[in-house]
């Protein structure tokens, strides 16, 4: 039950008069008359609409005959909006990584790790709900693109790590639950 709405009509209160002994009454003093009140009860909570989201967005897929857990919030509604994530902790990734990290902080709920393996990471970011992970790797210090990986399809595009922000931007303001 996410939200509870009942009518209890006067039984409560005629209840408690009768027990207590205390007057339930109401008057009404343009019409003149006493008569105890129908209650309406309603219960709701934000705890209640957190799980119904949490439910919601669950997803148990099979990928390479394995489960995978995905929490498909909408982008504007998850934890973290997008996670950056160093291919390997040397070669200066992180470092790229970080400065990526710090221009997306001003827009999105960005977050950075580089623990365990890649797909690992993957993993964690789907069962958290981020939908969008940005990989720097060996061809990042190349080029200077990076890789966007989409939670939902798992596809993955290069793009300059100067549109990163752009193209976040662009996929947020398009995304639609039809397209998962």
């Amino acid at each position: 039950e996410v939200e509870g709405i009942h009518s209890r009509t006067d039984y409560d209160l005629m209840r408690h008069q009768e027990y207590s002994g205390k007057k339930m009454e109401y008057f009404d003093p343009q019409t003149q008359e006493r008569f105890i009140p129908y209650v309406v009860e309603t219960s709701a909570g934000l705890d209640r609409t957190i799980l119904m989201l949490i439910c919601d967005a669950y997803r148990e897929e099979e990928v390479n005959d394995e489960k995978r857990v995905v929490l498909k919030f909408h982008p504007r509604m998850a934890p973290m909006t997008v996670a950056v994530l160093p291919l390997v902790k040397k070669d200066g990734m992180p470092e790229v990584a970080h400065a990526i990290e710090d221009g997306l902080r001003m827009q999105f709920n960005a977050f950075y790790d580089e623990k365990g393996a890649i797909g690992r990471r993957y993993r964690r970011m789907d069962e958290i709900g981020t939908p969008y992970c940005v990989t720097v790797d060996g061809q990042t210090l190349e080029d200077g693109t990076v890789t966007i990986r989409d939670r939902d399809t798992m596809e993955q595009e290069r793009v300059d790590k100067s549109r990163v922000a752009e193209v976040l931007s662009s996929r947020m303001s398009t995304w639609s639950v039809s397209d998962r």
